[in-house]
């Protein structure tokens, strides 16, 4: 075979791009797994070294988790009444642990409640944040349950070298105004920062079951499952024992009730993007061990950048996101420049239509747009080439200006006073609430918890 020594440089090009050094830089280039943690999520380099699209086939084979198949599906509709959501239709949310099993639940009359969560690490939330916390709110309406909202801005602390204890509460204040935006009904929603309730009266219970969990955990663990090493600081180590507390309904006696054999047998059910599983596997294994429930989970899959469906949207990465503060005329340049699935030529097009498969404006409108008549309309027609990238992008484009304008005008209504009172630990209802008994042993903890900090603060002046 040829080699670079044998082959002259051709015109024009410097001798590092000539057509036999790239073929064999090529065939040098080393294939990469793709890697999907709460930290990195990539689908990977073929034997060329081109980025690969995700592959959720493979993880819910690596996870080990299931698919979501028709007969679940119809299952659901059956046990709730309700016409499962788009992203339950479309395959966007696609894999489960258990969720058969919370149907059951539901269906015999047992209360569950729902857990999600949000890592603040930007001001403004991008569309592909919303993802999980839209459907949430639409398990929230159809089955009528609580739900808990953890913000681990400690996580993003610990994790972010770059990032001040200032710069992670004022992200979260922003984020938790946006997701109440979401719509979440305030009656049936508690939302929490870590590095406030976990130092507050409320989180006894919460902080019994994270030293529960911690002493489960090993650092083997830990290690297998977040592919950490000596250069990751100890507070990481320690965190996935943090977000595992949340998925038990003892962490919070201010809402479940205060009898720990009667909230032991709550289940929970988390609904999160796929990179968020490995925290709950974690969860999971060492739950039993502590005389509680395995949680439920379903996964989602990740909105792609606006440069491929190789990668995740990021908000670390303003050009591969379309942010909840954008305005509209941001949203048309930024999905004008998204990745297309058109041919090269207008004529080509015409011929061969275009691939929607990674097509990032049409992958978007299978998020956004509820109508799947006329979703599928422009499935064919692009597909057919009888619709061009261009008309493809202005579809998108217009999804998604209606998409954000409904969010900035909730958004406007979330005053200071409306994220306060959603924060506050407080008791929820909620079909199969606590008794007035419960409630009030409840209220009597928590005043006798506020008292004990009251002469705290009284010794300390």
């Amino acid at each position: 075979m040829a080699t670079v020594a044998d082959v002259s440089d051709e015109p024009g090009q410097p001798p590092a791009l000539t057509s036999l050094s790239l073929a064999e830089a090529a065939q040098r280039a080393t294939p990469k797994e793709q890697v999907i943690t709460p930290f990195d999520v990539s689908g990977g380099l073929d034997e060329q070294g081109k980025p690969k699209a995700i592959d959720y086939d493979k993880l819910v084979d690596t996870f080990g988790s299931q698919r979501i198949n028709k007969p679940l599906l119809e299952r659901f509709e059956k046990v709730t009444g309700h016409r499962p959501h788009r992203m339950l239709r479309r395959g966007l949310v696609f894999s489960h642990r258990d969720l058969d099993s919370i149907l059951s639940k539901y269906e015999s009359g047992i209360p569950f409640f729902l857990y999600t969560g949000r890592g603040p690490s930007s001001d403004s939330m991008h569309v592909g944040h919303t993802i999980p916390f839209e459907f949430t709110k639409y398990l929230q309406d159809v089955f009528d349950v609580p739900l808990v909202i953890m913000l681990t801005d400690d996580e993003k602390f610990f994790h972010t070298p770059k990032l001040s204890l200032k710069d992670v509460y004022k992200f979260t204040i922003q984020n938790a105004m946006d997701i109440i935006a979401v719509g979440f009904d305030m009656k049936k929603t508690f939302i929490f920062a870590d590095t406030s309730f976990v130092d507050g009266g409320f989180a006894a219970a919460f902080n019994t079951n994270v030293r529960e969990m911690g002493k489960r955990t090993t650092i083997n663990q830990i290690r297998a499952t977040f592919g950490f090493n000596d250069s990751n600081n100890i507070a990481e180590f320690n965190f996935p024992a943090m977000q595992s507390a949340t998925a038990f309904a003892t962490s919070f006696p201010f809402i479940f009730g205060t009898d720990p054999k009667k909230v032991a047998k709550i289940p929970c059910l988390i609904p999160c993007a796929i990179d968020q599983d490995p925290y709950f596997r974690q969860c999971r294994d060492n739950a039993p061990r502590m005389g509680l429930l395995k949680p439920a989970i379903i996964h989602s899959v990740f909105l792609p950048s606006l440069r491929g469906s190789e990668s995740k949207m990021s908000a670390s990465d303003a050009d591969s996101s379309i942010f909840l503060s954008d305005t509209d005329n941001q949203i048309k340049k930024k999905v004008g420049k998204a990745f297309s699935g058109g041919q090269d030529t207008a004529e080509l097009h015409r011929e061969i239509g275009g691939r929607t498969a990674v097509d990032v404006p049409f992958q978007y409108l299978t998020f956004f747009m509820d109508n799947d008549e006329e979703l599928e309309r422009i499935r064919v027609a692009y597909e057919k080439g009888e619709m061009q990238s261009g008309e493809m992008k202005v579809a998108c484009t217009k999804e998604l200006q209606a998409y954000v304008s409904g969010f900035r005008e909730r958004r406007k209504a979330v005053t200071e006073e409306v994220r306060k009172e959603f924060m506050r630990p407080r008791q929820l209802n909620f079909r199969g609430m606590p008794g007035e008994k419960e409630r009030q042993d409840a209220r009597e903890m928590r005043i006798k918890v506020l008292e004990e900090e009251l002469q705290q603060l009284r010794k300390e002046d």
